[in-house]
């Protein structure tokens, strides 16, 4: 059975000495889908270097591979791209299962949803709870017809692109990257021009990529925060290199460590610095984290640098909603952080939280409220007293088949008094497989439960 549950794997933390070292993150998760996609729909080849060999990201190499690429990974390390083109996709010849992976299935529907072939998108539990009508509707205004779909408009469902793939303009209806990567990718397809507005900017990853792929695309201001993107459809995109940065949701978890850990100093390698990805290192420098850009510079069209972080004395803050696009995958992270603060921190307009792997709102909750962190929900507000080094810990966390909530409850765990549980950690391997040995590396005190 593709979606039986696997047997869990629970995990325990404990506070032990500093955290010391270095080490480099995982390649960054939203690239390297990205990187695979674009190397489907491109002529030629496309030579990935540093891509994330996660379970959500080898899914989705899969998925290139049932759509007519040839997708290998060579002796050094590298993968290799040989692409279909612009609308050569070939008709899989089973289910696209992409397990946990949101980003691939979202942004596949957009790429195969705007072929005349027949797909159908499946995932694990996780997956088949999360919605996709946001992906739908836009994908239907251009053509593509809903042949069948779970309760809700979500997975398992099955796709049936147009002959010609109809360009619209398009508002989106949240601040949401995947919403908008969908339309482009599917705009390609189109004999016109596609555009996407969108009230409030959030991450570009997909506008850098089909410029170094060759496509023809604008981006225009949109209001006081917003963005006008408009791609033209039907280009030659060519394969081309590409270096993934890693991941700065992944280097979350360490920085985070080494920041509540007492007397840790950590340099993480080549995290991505794009500014609208950059909301929780803001954040935890307006609460007086220490942490240093060291080397900054230029791979794979996008800014990285080596950080240098040393455990510091928190203050909480207000976060402002403006900045959940940039920061949407570490609040949880973050909510730790806020634990070992020295007064409250409100988190505001977290409603993205709730349609994540998981209810990631009511999840990072429960996990406070298990460590003895008095917190609060308030609409989409999330409000942690912090109780500054004295969280007391010991309590077991749900992780509700989440990744993020099971690191982001391991690291509290390197600092509470108590030490941290929790009920699963097999899914870490879908963005971040060598999490707990780069941990246990840096001295932390990570074992099975």
């Amino acid at each position: 059975m593709p979606h039986a549950d696997r047997a869990a794997s629970p995990l325990a933390s404990a506070p032990g000495g500093p955290l010391k070292g270095r080490l480099r993150a995982p390649g960054d998760k939203s690239i390297s889908h990205r990187a695979l996609i674009f190397g489907l729909l491109a002529l030629g080849e496309t030579r990935i270097e540093g891509l994330l060999e996660g379970e959500d990201v080898l899914r989705t190499a899969a998925a290139c591979r049932a759509l007519g690429a040839t997708v290998i990974r060579d002796r050094e390390g590298r993968w290799r791209v040989r692409g279909a083109g612009i609308g050569g996709l070939v008709e899989p010849p089973g289910v696209l299962d992409f397990g946990n992976a949101g980003t691939g299935a979202r942004l596949m529907m957009g790429v195969a949803g705007s072929h005349p072939i027949r797909t159908t998108f499946d995932g694990d539990a996780s997956l088949r709870k999360r919605p996709m009508r946001r992906i739908l509707d836009p994908l239907v205004r251009m053509g593509t017809a809903v042949v069948g779909e779970a309760e809700g408009g979500r997975v398992p469902l099955t796709l049936r692109g147009p002959r010609e793939t109809v360009p619209i303009v398009y508002e989106t209806p949240a601040a949401s990257a995947q919403i908008k990567s969908a339309v482009l990718l599917a705009g390609l397809n189109s004999p016109g021009r596609t555009t996407v507005v969108e009230r409030q900017a959030t991450r570009d990853h997909t506008e850098r990529m089909l410029r170094l792929f060759g496509a023809r695309i604008s981006v225009e201001p949109e209001g006081a925060a917003g963005r006008r993107i408009a791609v033209q459809g039907q280009p030659t995109l060519r394969g081309t290199g590409v270096i993934v940065p890693s991941d700065p949701s992944s280097a979350a978890f360490p920085l985070v460590a080494a920041l509540v850990t007492p007397g840790s100093e950590v340099v993480i390698e080549g995290v991505m610095m794009n500014p609208l990805r950059t909301g929780l290192i803001a954040t935890l420098l307006e609460m007086g984290a220490e942490i240093e850009r060291l080397c900054e510079r230029e791979e794979g069209g996008e800014t990285v640098a080596d950080l240098r972080v040393r455990a510091s004395r928190l203050a909480g803050v207000e976060v402002p909603a403006s900045r959940a696009p940039s920061m949407i995958d570490e609040y949880p992270v973050l909510a730790v952080a806020a634990a070992f603060a020295h007064g409250p921190t409100r988190m505001c307009g977290l409603h993205e939280l709730r349609v994540k792997e998981s209810d990631r709102l009511a999840a990072v909750a429960a996990g406070l409220a298990a460590a003895g962190v008095p917190n609060a929900i308030e609409g989409d507000d999330l409000v942690v007293e912090g109780l500054g080094g004295k969280v007391r810990g010991g309590g077991t966390v749900a992780t509700h088949l989440d990744h993020r909530i099971a690191m982001a409850f391991l690291v509290m765990g390197l600092a509470a008094r108590d030490g941290m549980r929790i009920d699963d950690g097999a899914m870490i391997a879908t963005s971040f497989p060598s999490f707990v040995p780069l941990m246990r590396e840096l001295g932390a005190e990570i074992r099975d439960a």
